[in-house]
């Protein structure tokens, strides 16, 4: 029988507040690791970014050791991923991840069909390079992703990345913004089979202000149809993603993590 949690993440994205320092960022794993995460994702560590950051990725390695924690993602920029590909490569090989995701489609290429295209285009040596280093690379939705696509002869715009991406291009799929994008989280799921490593997820509340993110369980999303559903299309890490929190986040995250290991995670 498996650890219970052992498929569940921490997007440090939701802890961002927590990791401005060295300091920050060893409480904030220690917090993560004893609430039962076996793992993490990388993006938004303040004390980790800058030219001369305060914490190396070797360093931060040794952080994630001492609490037992695996990195399983990051998010990374996109320039620098596409003209510093060989310093994100040794930077990766540090941490000990194999897996580098963009959090969306760079700006100045927009949300259009040509866009995308040019994008999958300017990508493609980069997927390459990465892989070659043993580095998977993955997209990470919003809504805009959804918007259809009059005249293409694609759905929407997410379509183009599935359909004409290649295999090489993993989809780190956010449940929360397929649900707000008005899809259904299996559907979409299924069609990305075998290319989801990683997924995001947060609930969705319906609070008298309006549908507002919640820990997983806190909310309206039917996690006991969409779980079997991302274990067959081949999940590998459940990584809790909540980006605003309405009480401390840490709470939120061990909300999430009680709910989604009763459910078998």
């Amino acid at each position: 029988m498996s650890k219970r949690g052992a498929k569940q993440a921490v997007q440090l994205y939701t802890v961002r507040e927590y990791t401005k320092t060295g300091k920050d960022l060893a409480d904030t794993l220690a917090k993560v690791a004893r609430m039962g995460y076996p793992a993490v994702q990388f993006s938004a560590v303040g004390c980790m970014n800058g030219e001369k950051p305060e914490v190396s990725a070797r360093e931060a390695r040794k952080m994630l050791d001492a609490n037992g924690l695996t990195c399983v993602a990051t998010h990374r920029g996109w320039s620098d991923l596409m003209t510093k590909t060989a310093q994100e490569i040794v930077f990766h090989q540090e941490l000990g991840c194999d897996y580098a995701a963009i959090g969306g489609i760079p700006q100045p290429y927009g949300h259009t069909p040509e866009g995308y295209r040019r994008w999958l285009a300017d990508a493609k040596p980069v997927i390459a390079k990465l892989k070659a280093a043993g580095i998977q690379f993955g997209h990470h939705n919003h809504s805009l992703e959804f918007m259809r696509c009059p005249g293409d002869g694609r759905a929407n715009l997410h379509s183009i990345l599935v359909e004409e991406g290649g295999a090489d291009l993993m989809l780190e799929l956010d449940l929360y913004w397929i649900e707000h994008a008005g899809y259904h989280c299996e559907r979409v799921v299924e069609r990305c089979h075998g290319r989801i490593p990683v997924i995001h997820l947060k609930d969705k509340e319906v609070a008298p202000e309006g549908p507002v993110m919640a820990p997983i369980g806190e909310g309206n999303m039917d996690w006991p149809h969409i779980v079997p559903a991302c274990l067959a299309a081949g999940v590998r890490w459940f990584c809790v993603e909540q980006d605003a929190c309405r009480r401390d986040p840490f709470d939120c995250l061990k909300s999430s993590f009680d709910h989604l290991a009763g459910l078998g995670l």
